[in-house]
């Protein structure tokens, strides 16, 4: 079911005779949205909104956040409920397809993916243009973008079976290019993946092993890593969503919209939060230095951050903190470890900022990224990898998005407008009279 207009709104530009009527346009649910196309011709104004966080840029399908409820559904299945009950795979063909596949639709949809978890042999050369000690992400970022180099037979984004071919090669091979990222950086030999082990079995596999012993996945941390990918897959409009959507909106190839996305989540205010939270928990260093890091962070005039709280969305508390939290604790039990240091002062931090009424007031309750770097540095991933492995998670969710947008008949190119605050004309004066 698309947005429709059953109401509208008049808005009136005072000191004028100029008035417009603006459709008020609803959703199957949340918030009625103003559809102000027209304002700008019938009024001669724009509107202002930085950061776009009042403004819907498009009609989707896949992702609804009630961020005052907690609320995350996956085309209409609660994320509690495909956390429990679902796994990565299916949840891919859910975001991509709109619909839970049956039996021979998920067979066929694996087979789909694993056909394509080899990159081209070249690719490998390709990385010895990196430093060793090169970010993993700056190497996915240059990686993802030279894919369109090696599979260029697949780059008609008018074409549904181009789209659909580029859709199972990215969602198969970026966990490759993410865990050679690892090897390459370590010095160890790359690992090539495995179509007999699942997604994450696979991942965990090309992460971890080395030629010269046999690897067996955990099958504890392959459910964890599953659980892991689930929870990132898609976020409705973030910041890395929007930028796939504008690169795409450009009709740009879908590697190179990915590799943008890959760019923007690498900020530590997007996908390096987690990595924040762990540096943030080391800096505390012991239970007793909490209270006095709270007042730091109270105090406008310091620079500290309370990392892993507080949402753009969620007004409430994070449905996948809560999932993850319990994780957490499977995982830390599985390895045994047993009162782990970051663990116990993240959640003495947790319980202590939200009995504080300045953090309540503010509705800054934890969220995913408080507890998933805990849980990923337990399972043996360097905080350098963090980010990347939530680009390999949420490569589902942009590839859906991108595949939504190119199959929109409204999509036009993506232009923002601007409040100019610069000079007024002047005119140029020679260098000499200057």
């Amino acid at each position: 079911m698309s947005a429709t207009a059953q109401r509208s709104v008049t808005v009136t530009l005072d000191g004028s005779n100029k008035s417009t009527r603006l459709p008020l346009i609803s959703g199957t649910v949340g918030p009625d949205v103003f559809d102000i196309r027209k304002m700008y011709a019938d009024l001669g104004v724009f509107t202002f909104d930085p950061g776009y966080g009042a403004t819907a840029s498009c009609d989707s399908k896949i992702t609804y956040i009630d961020g005052d409820q907690g609320i995350l559904m996956y085309r209409g299945y609660p994320i509690e409920q495909l956390a429990e009950k679902s796994n990565f795979l299916e949840v891919c063909y859910l975001l991509l397809n709109g619909e839970l596949p049956n039996a021979g639709q998920a067979k066929e949809f694996e087979l789909g993916v694993m056909r394509h978890t080899m990159l081209h042999e070249q690719v490998r050369t390709f990385y010895n243009g990196f430093r060793r000690d090169a970010h993993p992400m700056a190497v996915m970022c240059g990686v993802v973008g030279a894919l369109s180099a090696f599979y260029h037979d697949s780059l008609n984004i008018h074409d549904a079976e181009s789209r659909e071919i580029s859709a199972f090669r990215l969602i198969a091979k970026v966990p490759t290019i993410a865990a050679w990222a690892h090897k390459y950086t370590i010095g160890q030999p790359f690992i090539y993946p495995r179509n007999d082990l699942t997604y994450a079995e696979n991942f965990l596999h090309m992460f971890h092993a080395v030629p010269a012993e046999d690897y067996k996945v955990n099958p504890v941390l392959s459910k964890a890593m599953d659980l892991i990918m689930i929870l990132h897959a898609d976020h409705e409009q973030n910041a890395s969503t929007s930028t796939v959507r504008l690169a795409g909106s450009t009709g740009a190839n879908p590697f190179a919209c990915i590799a943008a996305g890959i760019a923007s989540l690498w900020g530590p205010a997007h996908g390096g939060a987690n990595e924040a939270v762990l540096k943030m928990l080391t800096h505390i260093g012991n239970v007793k230095n909490i209270p006095q890091f709270l007042e730091e962070v109270k105090d406008r005039n310091n620079h500290e951050m309370l990392w892993g709280f507080g949402h753009r969305v969620y007004k409430n508390y994070d449905p996948r903190a809560k999932i993850i939290q319990k994780a957490c604790h499977d995982v830390l039990a599985e390895l045994g470890i047993k009162g782990d240091p970051l663990l116990d002062l993240a959640m003495e931090l947790e319980k202590i900022a939200l009995n504080d009424r300045y953090f309540v007031d503010r509705k800054l309750y934890p969220n995913v990224d408080f507890y998933s770097g805990i849980i990923l540095k337990a399972m043996g991933f360097p905080t350098s990898m963090f980010t990347a492995l939530f680009a390999v998670s949420r490569t589902v969710g942009w590839v859906a998005q991108w595949k939504e947008m190119i199959e929109d008949p409204q999509q036009r190119i993506g232009r923002p407008r601007q409040v100019y605050t610069g000079p007024t004309k002047r005119d140029y004066v020679p260098a000499s009279d200057r």
